[in-house]
């Protein structure tokens, strides 16, 4: 294990309830089974390269505030090299298996598209030796279509068709990289793929344009083998004023009339769904009853603020209705916990890093505890099930089966007594949640 750029900070080990050690984690212990599984198979924690190695811990209100004497400043290819070793061993010390990255954040944008992909090779050479040496692993990769002022009216959405070309050209070397570094998926996140305004928009064309932009991606998948999944990521405003990818939702419809549901899933994250007015819960459930939850981005928004602040998850209850709804869909395969997260501005020392992922695995790792404990208890699932009992008898399997008419209803709501409602006893459930927090 290298032990160049954070020399204060060794490798970050499990020490239990207990321990005061604040570069030690208190319960995630990554080969503790639950449910038959380790809890490092589990979680399949990733870091985000864009908020580890790139957030200069700006706001809209000030300049950036971290602090990375690693990091010259420039767009060297050296420097792009070098990022890649520290992160490497930000990865080792924190025992993360996995990563994520945009294709702009592990490699600089040149002076043209050529060169732009020239560097990306040459960084991806530096990844790859770095995955072969630590056995950390590429979870997803992307393409940053929102950054350049080129996307500023949109990139697969864009009313300019050189701007789509040179998008979609981007998707394909990014894609290509991912697939060369053996990336368990892909992840389309349409930042800008939306309008702040219809008055000067054609939403149809708009959203014919990016069918087809994510047909190609599907075919060129093919064409290289790409084994990966694709990820689509709701995201309802910010920076546009309405994304075309809303919420899971939107997400699946569109998927559905466009002829592309059976080629993607969902990369679901926290302050997204805040952000859509939805709870992580509910963004989380709507996916996986659709089959469709793929990976998720573990943050969390404030309430109180009306933008995308992607702060680290520290919240237990929060972790516990994540872990249910993805213990619940049979656990991850090929998605994970990816923490799209970034340090508060005030953090701005490199072991703060440290601090800001271990208590978000040691969250998570309790929530998984927690939704464990609550499905082996079954008072909460018993609930539900009999909650829906009326619904086990013929008539009711007939229904969910499309083969029952009015008419049939008609007669057995003329035959029935009046209907009397049980209690849905939500404080009692609520209750019980409590007990093993």
């Amino acid at each position: 294990m290298r032990d160049d750029f954070f020399p204060g900070v060794g490798r970050i080990v499990f020490e239990g309830p207990g321990s005061r050690n604040p570069f030690a984690f208190k319960h995630y212990n990554p080969d503790e089974a639950v449910e038959g599984k380790s809890m490092r198979d589990h979680l399949r924690f990733a870091a985000a390269y864009w908020h580890v190695m790139r957030n200069p811990l700006a706001d809209p209100f000030g300049g950036g505030t971290a602090l990375m004497p690693w990091d010259d400043g420039t767009d060297s290819l050296a420097n792009a090299q070098k990022r890649v070793r520290v992160f490497f061993e930000f990865l080792e010390k924190t025992g993360i298996d996995h990563y994520c990255f945009h294709d702009r954040d592990v490699a600089p944008e040149l002076g043209s598209l050529a060169e732009s992909n020239k560097a990306l090779d040459a960084v991806a050479e530096t990844l790859a030796e770095e995955q072969a040496r630590t056995g950390k692993k590429l979870l997803w990769g992307t393409a940053c279509l929102f950054a350049h002022p080129r996307y500023a009216q949109g990139a697969a959405t864009s009313p300019s068709l050189p701007v789509y070309a040179h998008a979609a050209a981007q998707v394909k070397k990014a894609l290509e990289v991912t697939h060369r570094l053996g990336g368990s998926g892909y992840v389309f996140w349409g930042g800008r793929e939306g309008y702040s305004t219809l008055w000067n928009t054609d939403m149809k064309r708009e959203l014919d344009h990016l069918a087809a932009f994510l047909h190609m991606a599907v075919d060129h998948k093919r064409r290289i083998g790409f084994a990966g999944k694709f990820f689509i990521e709701p995201k309802p405003r910010e920076p546009s004023t309405h994304q075309y990818d809303s919420d899971a939702a939107a997400c699946l419809n569109f998927l559905r009339e466009y002829g592309l549901l059976d080629a993607f899933e969902l990369n679901i994250e926290t302050n997204h769904a805040t952000l859509a007015g939805h709870t992580m819960r509910h963004e989380l459930t709507v996916a996986a009853a659709a089959g469709k939850l793929g990976s998720v981005d573990a943050n969390r928004g404030d309430e109180l603020i009306g933008w995308d602040t992607d702060q680290f998850p520290t919240n237990l209850y929060l972790a516990v209705e994540v872990m249910l709804v993805v213990l619940g869909m049979g656990g991850f395969t090929h998605g994970g916990l990816n923490f799209d997260a970034k340090r508060r501005r005030e953090s701005h020392m490199p072991e703060d890093l440290f601090h800001a992922h271990i208590g978000g695995m040691d969250t998570f790792a309790r929530g998984l505890k927690v939704a464990a404990a609550l499905r082996a208890d079954g008072r909460i699932e018993d609930f539900v099930r009999l909650r829906y009992a009326t619904w086990d008898s013929e008539l009711g399997r007939r229904i969910e089966q499309g083969s029952a008419s009015l008419e049939e209803l008609e007669k057995t709501a003329l035959a029935q007594p009046a209907p009397v409602l049980s209690s849905g006893r939500q404080e009692l459930l609520e209750n019980i949640v409590n007990e093993f927090l």
